[in-house]
């Protein structure tokens, strides 16, 4: 799952708001890489995944906001784990062959 949630109607800056977010990610003990825009999550079930997106949203309205962001993609690809990493590779691999 790739997410990224944040407030609208606190300013420009949203990185402490992104950080709690990634509190309740590691807390849930799940695969994850930050990206600039958004989080990719991995999980081995779809509930696994989606079960973090009631909790995000509350850590960010335990922060008073107002207005929250978000968009959520998923690639779900049954009987696969280590993904995050083995797509990368795979790229690094073709660069490297170029």
């Amino acid at each position: 799952m790739e997410i990224a949630m944040f407030p609208t109607d606190v300013g420009e800056s949203k990185s402490k708001y992104v950080a709690e977010v990634l509190k309740v990610i590691e807390e849930s003990g799940l695969p994850y890489q930050l990206t600039p825009m958004a989080t990719i999550i991995e999980g081995k079930s779809m509930e696994e995944v989606t079960s973090l997106i009631p909790k995000m949203y509350a850590a960010l309205e335990k922060m008073g906001v107002g207005r929250v962001y978000s968009v959520v993609k998923f690639d779900i690809r049954p009987g696969k784990e280590n993904r995050l990493q083995q797509k990368i590779e795979s790229v690094q691999k073709h660069l490297s062959q170029g």
